[in-house]
């Protein structure tokens, strides 16, 4: 049996995800999405409590994705160029799959209320497990010896904001792109 109740949530969560990266999460209002929705606001509220949960939701399940992904790639058996590209193709699965959600993540999570601490602990530790991927890759020699920090501001970067560029494309084939993205963030661009 389908669980409506939970679909309509998400349904509202997508739209709301939609809104919030074309207007900003401050100017949309749970009007704007009850109208977005076809529906009235007061019957919004029988699915979702306020903005706030939408952002959370939207926000929060995004950085436990990417926090589930990282432990299994940094717990791997790979190198550390393999570990990157598998980091690379979790970017661009999980934006191909949800582009709106990853606006917001990008945009909105400081307007975070009591998630935010826990937000930014997801990130942080994202981004220490990606920094050891690579001083690995430095150490072991795979990599070479440059700034860490800058290596992964340089993919990171070019990651955080594929949310701009998918939704450009009329098909996006994830493992081809992934396999571009690597080429260039990872191999460079010398011939």
């Amino acid at each position: 049996m389908v669980n409506i109740e939970g679909t309509r949530r998400d349904e509202i969560i997508k739209t709301a995800a939609k809104l919030f990266k074309e207007k900003g999460y401050s100017a949309v209002t749970m009007r704007d999405l009850a109208t977005a929705m076809g529906m009235k606001a007061a019957s919004l509220y029988n699915h979702i409590n306020s903005k706030q949960e939408i952002l959370k939701a939207i926000i929060i399940s995004l950085a436990e994705e990417f926090t589930h992904g990282m432990d299994i790639i940094k717990n791997s058996d790979q190198t550390a160029i393999e570990k990157l590209k598998l980091i690379v193709a979790l970017h661009v699965e999980i934006t191909t799959k949800n582009p709106y959600g990853m606006a917001s993540l990008n945009n909105d999570w400081m307007h975070l209320e009591e998630q935010l601490g826990y937000y930014l602990e997801l990130r942080e530790g994202y981004e220490q497990d990606f920094l050891k991927i690579i001083r690995n890759g430095v150490f072991s020699n795979e990599i070479a010896d440059t700034n860490p920090e800058v290596i992964m501001f340089s993919i990171l970067s070019t990651l955080r904001s594929l949310y701009l560029w998918i939704p450009k494309k009329e098909v996006v084939n994830s493992k081809a792109l992934a396999q571009n993205l690597s080429q260039v963030l990872i191999n460079g661009i010398n011939k």
